[in-house]
């Protein structure tokens, strides 16, 4: 099949789950399919090469187009997130919006046909759409348009809902439940936009199929090449607490809070060479000063290989409050024998 992919973010080097799930997919069907990948830089260089080098080492077609996010500090930051109030989509799907990213997916299709599109995320539909490569399956006679799928790594209404139940104060809580309730609103069109829906796990087709009435789901589920894992082999007798995320993602960014706040220095109180290791792509600045201040505790930002931190440490912990999906880290955990401690949110779905 000639299969084209649309990604919002690079899906190489594999530093976040989303990403590592991306690869794990993509690679196998490579071996069987002619793949393309068009995807969205965000404004590093050498990364967007060598992203592009490794996925064209596997038989697969890359195109980049560089398009940074709007960056989520300083004034224009809160002026957008006002200015949100009066737009119909959420505010993580508006700012995904970029006429740049969706005209260089119109040139790129023009003239190509495939037998089959898939979006990485609901928030990159639009892409496709202005492409005019497919339409809505209830739109046309079947048959007609191209079949497109929709990777749906998360049910990001069930996170907004759990980030207003863990929201503090009247404003907050008001602008949060608003991004909650826009966000059922666009993940019900986007799931009926498109022919097959795929879920990571169980839980998340169900609620999907609960809130929002679909029959198009399907299920494939996360996972790890464990023999990438083999040579790794756990401390038993290490003292190292691992947490491991993409720290730009707000539920990860509220664990990690919470592990420095409230869980950490009650095992540091217990044990006093109990150390705590930090691991995740894009610290915020707030965090990284956090850290500094915290005895006992390491920031490892934007690291190329989380092996050796899995090698390195006693337990994972993942105190999760708020997600969705399931989470990738507990498999590579698990993967090479390292004793995971989580909470039913982290756990979920496996």
């Amino acid at each position: 099949m000639r299969v084209a992919i649309v990604d919002g973010d690079l899906c190489y080097p594999a530093t976040s789950g989303k990403r590592l799930r991306s690869l794990n997919l993509l690679l196998p069907l490579a071996r069987r399919h002619s793949i393309t990948c068009i995807m969205r830089g965000h404004g590093n260089d050498e990364e967007n090469r060598n992203c592009r080098m490794f996925l064209e080492a596997q038989g697969i077609e890359a195109t980049i187009i560089d398009d940074p996010l709007p960056l989520k500090t300083g004034i224009g930051f809160y002026a957008r997130l006002v200015a949100n109030m009066a737009s119909s989509l959420p505010y993580s799907v508006a700012s995904h919006h970029s006429k740049r990213f969706a005209a260089g997916v119109r040139e790129w299709a023009a003239g190509r046909t495939f037998d089959l599109w898939s979006v990485d995320w609901s928030g990159y539909l639009y892409a496709v759409a202005a492409s005019g490569a497919c339409q809505r399956p209830d739109s046309v006679e079947q048959g007609v348009s191209t079949p497109l799928i929709l990777q749906a790594h998360n049910v990001d209404s069930l996170i907004w809902q759990r980030t207003f139940d863990m929201a503090k104060g009247a404003f907050k809580r008001w602008y949060v439940w608003r991004q909650w309730q826009k966000f059922k609103r666009h993940e019900a069109d986007a799931f009926r936009r498109v022919h097959r829906v795929v879920f990571v796990s169980e839980s998340d087709a169900a609620l999907a199929c609960e809130w929002f009435g679909i029959d198009n789901g399907d299920i494939v589920e996360n996972g790890v090449e464990v023999a990438a894992y083999d040579a790794v082999n756990p401390s038993a007798g290490s003292r190292t607490i691992l947490f491991l995320g993409s720290l730009d993602w707000r539920p990860n960014r509220d664990a990690v809070e919470r592990l420095l706040r409230d869980i950490f220095p009650r095992v540091r109180s217990a044990v006093a060479d109990a150390a705590l290791v930090i691991v995740g792509r894009k610290p915020p600045p707030a965090l990284t000063t956090w850290v500094r201040t915290s005895p006992g505790v390491q920031l490892h930002a934007d690291v190329p290989d989380v092996r050796p931190y899995l090698a390195a440490s006693g337990v994972m912990a993942v105190p999760l409050r708020i997600g969705g999906g399931s989470r990738l880290k507990i498999l590579e955990a698990l993967a090479c024998g390292l004793p995971v401690v989580s909470t039913t949110v982290g756990a979920e779905g496996l």
